[in-house]
């Protein structure tokens, strides 16, 4: 009862939340980007808060109690991706754009069927990364309330569109913020309970998990997730380029004043992300393997680990503080899912409100309230196909999904931004071919890969057998931007190039 009461207050402060921020948002700026009232250490904590996933709190230490070592490649690829974020990106975010990454894109090439692909491939990822993680979120409330997994699935979802709908960026950015403080305090509080079980000694906690967590001693080296070098460089490029152009991260650079702000939102982000992921790696994930790993009392009938081993995090929080920490981390995990959730719809309402209906289809005419109508519908819309897909990927592990996803935004949204911002011979075919064909790559391999092809549609073997499709799909959207723009000769390309001189003075 403990652990359910924490749980419930947890929702209950949210959703307080959204009922504040309702009477606050009364335009399109207010819904879209809260109206750039946001602080920079606040927008900080809120970036932190929406790119801390289940992924984070949830994956990671499932990898560590499985492969062990190889788990290294989840916590680099964000430290990189965050440098790449402030030192080429947020100036020209925020000096560029007001609503969404698409409206740099646009300031140099020709707007219309730039603003169709990025709401396309804007959606493509974050339906996927919604899927992500109402996964995570079905699993625990399956184990904390004892219910169906397909009805803790629609709960999320339906919290989800109330969120959104009815709030918008402030509720989301206020719920970000605490659930980025509630997993800080969570987590370091955990590794320290977990530390004092062993009286402080690292040497016994890791002694104690090596004898647990099988044979190779891939807990301290790698080789744990069986990965060729070849699918180590996809996986750490994939996690680098897909974090780099994630719709729901970029957005959040529009909801502070300037750029100076912006930069601060990223490094105080990158600060926060560091110290989680750092108590995982080095306790959380190892204090589970040797706590849980063959504890009965965290195993079925058939000896795996109750909820999967997703949920081996929140049963060491059980171990080493009983109920009422059990409850607590668990309040934080669903906290940590919610969030990301709302930041992660945001950016598919914006997609489909800002650039498909009010740019695309209706060319600038659309009025704020219209925005706000479409915004709502495409938010209950995205909530029905989100609770679908996170039954069908049920028991697949969350950090590797979210691998396949991230794939979607480094093969269009980052090699889109970045050739906008940074090349003059980008061209507006280029744009469009070479974001297509990024988007079917990524789709497809992900498709006839072992996690779809065998994990969800049943067949045998893969046709594609790499578990990791990104390099692929990097390659081939950066090889045709790059070709296709190159052979272009078009009127439309001459003036692309000389937007380009236009879009830099603009940015100084």
């Amino acid at each position: 009862m403990t652990a359910i009461a924490c749980f419930v207050a947890v929702v209950l402060v949210t959703v307080g939340f959204t009922a504040v921020a309702a009477r606050r948002t009364r335009s399109a700026d207010d819904f879209y980007v809260a109206g750039g009232r946001i602080g920079g250490f606040q927008n900080g904590l809120a970036i932190a808060g929406d790119f801390m996933s289940a992924a984070t709190i949830l994956g990671m230490s499932a990898i560590i109690f499985s492969a062990g070592f190889d788990v290294v490649i989840y916590l680099a690829a964000p430290m990189a991706a965050f440098l790449i974020v402030i030192l080429l990106v947020t100036d020209k975010l925020k000096e560029l754009g007001r609503y969404t990454f698409t409206d740099i894109v646009c300031a140099r090439l020709k707007e219309r069927p730039l603003r169709i692909l990025a709401a396309t491939t804007t959606l493509a990822f974050s339906v996927m990364y919604l899927m992500v993680q109402v996964v995570g979120a079905g699993a625990l409330i399956e184990v904390l309330f004892g219910i169906r997994y397909a009805w803790a699935v629609v709960i999320v979802t339906t919290l989800m569109v109330l969120y959104v709908a009815v709030g918008g960026m402030l509720a989301t950015t206020w719920v970000q913020i605490a659930k980025a403080a509630l997993l800080l305090a969570g987590i370091v509080v955990l590794a320290l309970l977990a530390l004092a079980r062993f009286d402080f000694d690292f040497a016994r906690l890791y002694a104690d998990a090596h004898a647990l967590h099988g044979p190779g001693g891939f807990l301290t080296r790698p080789g744990g997730l069986e990965l060729s070098t070849l699918s180590a460089l996809s996986l750490g490029l994939t996690l680098c380029f897909g974090l780099g152009g994630s719709p729901h991260i970029l957005i959040r650079f529009f909801t502070v004043r300037d750029a100076a702000a912006a930069r601060l939102s990223a490094g105080v982000a990158l600060g926060a992300i560091a110290i989680v992921n750092l108590a995982i790696f080095f306790v959380v994930g190892v204090a589970a393997v040797a706590l849980v790993k063959d504890n009965p009392a965290y195993l079925d009938a058939a000896g795996q680990v109750v909820g999967g081993t997703n949920m081996v995090s929140v049963h060491l929080a059980q171990a080493v503080g009983g109920d009422v920490f059990f409850g607590v981390i668990a309040a934080v995990a669903f906290a940590t899912i919610l969030a990301v959730v709302a930041g992660l719809t945001i950016a598919s309402v914006s997609a489909i409100s800002h650039d498909l209906y009010a740019k695309a289809i209706r060319r600038g005419a659309a009025s704020e309230r219209e925005q706000l109508r479409v915004s709502r519908i495409a938010t209950v819309g995205l909530g029905v196909g989100v609770a679908v897909l996170g039954i069908l990927f049920e028991k697949q592990n969350i950090a590797y999904l979210v691998s396949l996803t991230l794939a979607i935004g480094a093969s269009t949204n980052f090699p889109l931004l970045m050739l906008s911002m940074y090349w003059r011979g980008f061209t507006t075919r280029g744009a469009v071919a070479g974001g297509i064909v990024g988007l079917a790559t990524a789709i497809g391999l992900m498709v006839l890969g072992p996690a779809v092809w065998v994990g969800v549609l049943g067949n045998e073997r893969p046709v594609f057998p790499e578990a990791y499709p990104g390099l692929y799909a990097i390659l081939a959207a950066f090889g045709t931007m790059f070709a296709v723009s190159r052979l272009d000769r078009s009127a439309q390309a001459r003036e692309d190039r000389a937007r380009f001189r236009v879009m830099e003075g603009q940015s100084r």
